[in-house]
């Protein structure tokens, strides 16, 4: 199976990284996220979930986004002592983040200090499918020992932001299973409600109570050795942001919901729906495959799906940084990679800056200019939140001034807005929201560019450049060169306004006083701004004085662990030339196509970029800087033909917070460096330029090691799949051009069950993948099962026969154990006992197992649906399905097996095949079940899959396919009989 680059996995608990795990293990659906603390809880944790756009007032930082109650409380106590990690004795530990499905798993044997021995399977999720759902799965398993155990879980309503508390208790209360609570917010009041429950597999006693204001529900059950008990919480949350009354809709989800399975399989469909757009795949080089994913991940998980009014903060929900303000990380680092892939959430994070215009149009008006003046730092007004003052390292006060002048956030918002329309063509949105956005923020800079008469050029002084470094400049090329950019492109959008939606043009000339005067202005500004720039040597100023800075050798500080800013101060770091992140390098890249636009911009542009890579390059701090620089110098280094340099680059970006590169991944995920590190594969190594017709491959530059690169983006309702290997110095391009884009997966589930019925025609076979059952399909180790289930038997005095056997055809072992035991009367115990001393018999018998025993037909097939391109999955009862298919030497054909231990309930409920279509991220009714068992086949019906029954007639009643076995039987044979069978597939609710 081909798990490699989709998870990550932790080996060792490491305490003093706890804080760093939070934030690398965090989970989240685009509605909220939770860092990945643990269930039971540690010392000193920082647990913490955001919701987004739920704020709160609070000194000195404005506003914040506020720590919700933690929904994860789950403790398991046996005999009286508590599962923790720093007690007793942790024998074996993994914990593993699935990107692919969105799962966060932990598996750990813990002795307590009694000496009982544990086996606990954690399983958590935050659903996409339904965002206000979220569960925590325990597999309890005692491994030497029977006694009582009790399950508590809670939600912990005493949390703060860092000390700072924000909630209120409004009411509470709770039932046998179940618990609700409804709290406020102090200053905004926003109320959240959230209700809970918790289920076990095994009898148990269970109540409820209120725990120092805690909704809190226990099981207690007597646990037998060997004997697995499952314990589900799952929580519903909501806010008034959404819904009126969030406690009582809150309780109203949490009785309507489905199965566990039936909310997983939901689940899985939306991570599959967006990976199939957003997926890279890095082929030879499984670090960096590893670290892109995790960081689109990470990305996707912060994204709002379903709303317009929030946007993603710098540290997404995931840390305390930055107050979960948001920055132009959104527009300059996010954007581009949603627009381009996911293009209804870019526009729905461009919607946030245009639903926020009132408060960047107070901010010009009280800074005394006109228009719209974006905050640098906005929540959920469009205010600026920016703080003025924060205690600096030495304890004194330190002034801000990013809020007051660092002006370029206002272009970046326009620039992000104008690159969404290029690539989508959503003049929909553009005349609605887009326009007004960039024409009004083109209003301020008109107030705020001055004329100086003595040089006869137009000037924006007193500023701060994206090197934030150094404060308080004049002309900053940057701000400057992305100004006039603004003021052209704006009477760009206005003529397109006048000519294509003339009613809105004139409403937006009378909103904005658009008069010809100021629109003159504007072209008098673009025209004479001013651009600093030497034709000698290509070299273009920083901003004014910049090279009468003093210079320093960066080298001569190689082996600091901290900025060069710490190190030296702000007064000193702001009178040299070392840069916190590229300034005019962020200009040649986001103007690659025309990065000058002045009389003495004769240079080539690959000359003018080496120019002022080899200048402004050494002058930078990459390792300790701002994390937004490494990803845009990866990429540009690629357009100086310098792959290794721009690997290194692009790798400091990518493992910013895997491997915690810059000592400050435990304030949450950087935000930008995800988009950034994705920009740096797509624009850097893929070689990619949008033009007017769309993406096109310039220069790919493939890093050594890299044999392929493969990706999709959206442009103007079309899909381009770009396909870049390299063998032997040989570099190969395929772009496949799919006219029609795939649609994001935004179903929700309804409200009591989830829909599986994509109804597939006769004459339309949709079928992606194929699960196999494996005994009497695969192979037939029926024989060997007859011969262990004998063995057992005759040990235990019981009478057994071929017809005896055949009759427990399809069923999960401790069925199969039950119906050989009639009425006989067992303990537990014995059950367990003799259920491990017969698939002793059964591993003992099938080591003999080879290739050799493969059933007829089946070999061609599974290699003629990997030539087709259909993914192949194992849907079986048995335990040992791992191990048969590694005997059969087929495991490399499978993409996954779902087996006796993936779910609870076994055929004829659809579990097994639901996880398997889970697995291979497909639709049930995407899928083909074959099965040889009357019970595999219900099953399969009852997943809303299409079925092919193996073997005589009479064994099935409603296969839509019937055959003796796979001998002779090709794939198009199969597709024909199901074409012809003029059957509709249909689901069963179960």
């Amino acid at each position: 199976m081909n798990q490699i680059g989709w998870n990550v996995i932790e080996t060792e608990f490491v305490p003093a990284e706890l804080h760093h795990k939070e934030t690398m293990f965090a989970l989240g659906n685009g509605y909220l996220s939770t860092r990945g603390t643990f269930e039971e809880g540690y010392p000193g944790e920082n647990a913490t979930t955001f919701i987004h756009g739920v704020y709160d007032d609070v000194p000195v930082v404005y506003t914040e986004l506020v720590n919700c109650p933690n929904w994860l409380p789950l403790k398991i106590a046996v005999d009286g002592e508590v599962f923790s990690l720093d007690r007793g004795e942790v024998l074996e530990y993994k914990r593993q983040l699935d990107l692919r499905w969105g799962i966060l798993s932990r598996d750990v044997v813990w002795r307590s200090p009694k000496g009982q021995t544990l086996h606990l399977r954690f399983d958590r999720l935050t659903s996409m499918a339904e965002e206000h759902v979220l569960i925590v799965r325990c597999q309890i398993t005692p491994i030497d020992f029977a006694g009582e155990i009790e399950v508590i879980a809670s939600i912990d309503t005493n949390v703060d932001n860092q000390g700072v508390k924000h909630w209120e208790h409004l009411n509470a209360g709770d039932t046998d299973n179940s618990a609700w609570l409804q709290l406020g917010c102090l200053k905004s009041k926003i109320e959240l409600g959230m209700a809970t429950q918790l289920t076990c597999s095994e009898n148990a006693i269970a109540t409820s109570a209120n725990v120092n204001g805690n909704p809190t529900l226990s099981a207690k059950y007597s646990a037998q050795t060997g004997r697995t008990v499952t314990v589900e919480k799952i929580v519903t949350v909501f806010t008034s942001r959404q819904v009126s009354h969030p406690a009582q809709v809150a309780q109203e989800r949490l009785v309507s919901l489905p199965s566990y399975t039936t909310l997983l399989a939901a689940h899985g469909a939306v991570w599959d729906a967006l990976w199939r757009d957003c997926d890279v795949v890095i082929e030879g080089d499984s670090t960096a495959q590893l670290a892109i994913r995790y960081n689109l991940f990470q990305l996707l998980i912060a994204a709002p799906r379903h709303e317009d009014r929030v946007s993603i903060p710098a540290k997404t929900l995931t840390g305390y940084a930055y107050r979960g303000h948001v920055f132009w990380d959104t527009e300059i680092f996010i954007v581009p990679f949603l627009t381009l892939t996911q293009p209804q959430i870019a526009r729905n994070l461009l919607s946030y800056r245009y639903y926020n215009l009132d408060g960047a149009r107070r901010k010009a008006h009280e800074a005394g200019y006109e228009g719209a003046m974006y905050p640098w730092e906005s929540a959920s007004t469009g205010d600026e939140v920016t703080p003025r003052w924060v205690t600096g390292a030495d304890g004194h006060p330190v002034r801000i001034w990013c809020g007051d002048i660092e002006l370029h956030i206002t272009t970046d918002v326009a620039y992000g807005v104008w690159q969404y329309w290029q690539a989508t063509g959503d003049d929909e949105w553009m005349q609605q929201q887009g326009a007004e956005i960039i024409l009004d923020t083109a209003v301020f800079w008109g107030s705020r560019a001055e004329w100086n008469s003595d040089r006869q050029c137009y000037e924006i002084r007193d500023v701060i450049g994206p090197d934030e470094n150094h404060e308080h400049v004049d002309n900053n090329t940057f701000t400057n060169r992305m100004v006039q950019w603004h003021m052209e492109t704006a009477i760009a959008v206005l003529d397109w306004l006048r000519q294509h939606h003339p009613a809105k043009a004139t409403a937006l000339t009378a909103q904005l006083d658009l008069t010809g005067d100021r629109l003159q202005r504007w072209s008098h500004i673009a025209q004479h701004l001013l651009i600093l720039h030497n034709p000698e040597t290509g070299i273009i100023e920083q901003y004014e004085g910049f090279f009468n800075l003093i210079d320093v050798d960066l080298s001569e500080y190689e082996g600091r662990t901290k900025s060069m800013q710490a190190i030296l101060g702000i007064e000193e770091t702001n009178q040299r030339q070392i840069l916190k992140q590229p300034d005019v390098l962020m200009l040649l890249y986001m103007l690659r196509q025309s990065p000058l636009k002045t009389p003495w911009a004769n240079r080539e542009d690959l000359q003018l970029l080496r120019a002022n890579w080899d200048y402004y390059t050494p002058r930078t701090d990459h390792t300790y800087g701002s994390s937004l620089g490494p990803a845009i110098h990866a990429i540009l280094a690629c357009d100086l033909d310098q792959s290794d340099e721009a690997y290194e680059h692009f790798m400091r970006a990518a493992l910013v917070d895997l491997k915690d590169v810059r000592g400050n991944a435990h304030e949450g995920i950087h935000a930008a460096s995800t988009g950034g590190s994705w920009q740096a594969v797509v624009f850097g190594f893929g070689g990619v330029r949008l033009t007017e017709t769309g993406p096109i491959v310039d220069t790919p530059h493939l890093p050594p090691g890299w044999t392929r690169l493969n990706f999709k983006l959206h442009w103007q309702k079309q899909c381009y799949e770009f396909d870049i290997s390299s063998t032997n110095g040989v570099t190969e391009v395929r772009v496949i051009n799919n006219s029609e884009v795939p649609t994001l997966y935004t179903e929700k589930l309804p409200e009591t069950f989830m829909d599986l019925s994509i109804k597939p025609t006769a004459t339309e076979m949709p079928i992606k993948g194929v699960i196999f059952d494996l005994d009497g399909v695969i192979t037939d180790t029926s024989e060997h099962h007859y011969r262990a289930w004998q063995q057992l038997a005759d040990e235990e005095g019981i009478a057994f026969n071929r017809q005896a056997n055949e009759s427990m055809r399809g069923l999960a072992r401790r069925d199969s154990l039950l119906h050989l035991l009639g009425d006989r009367q067992v303990t537990e115990a014995q059950i367990q006992e003799m259920m491990m001393r017969k698939n002793g018999y059964y591993e003992q018998f099938i080591q003999t197992l080879t290739a050799d025993d493969l059933l007829p037909g089946v070999l061609p097939l599974l290699d003629e649906l990997q030539a087709t391109g259909i993914k192949i999955a194992i849907g079986s009862s048995s335990k040992n399905a791992q191990l048969v298919t590694k005997l059969l030497g087929i495991s490399e054909r499978l993409d996954a097996i779902s087996d006796g231990y993936s779910v609870e309930r076994h055929k004829p409920a659809p579990d097994v095949f639901l996880h398997a279509a889970m697995q291979l991220g497909l639709d049930p009714a995407d899928c083909l079940v074959v099965e040889d068992a009357a019970a595999g086949v219900e099953a399969g019906l009852n997943a809303g899959m299409w079925v092919v029954g193996l073997g005589p007639t009479e064994r099935f009643t409603a296969a839509h396919v019937i055959c003796d076995d796979l001998a002779e039987v090709s794939w198009h044979d199969l597709t024909a009989l199901l074409a012809d069978s003029q059957i509709v597939c249909l689901p069963i609710a179960v």
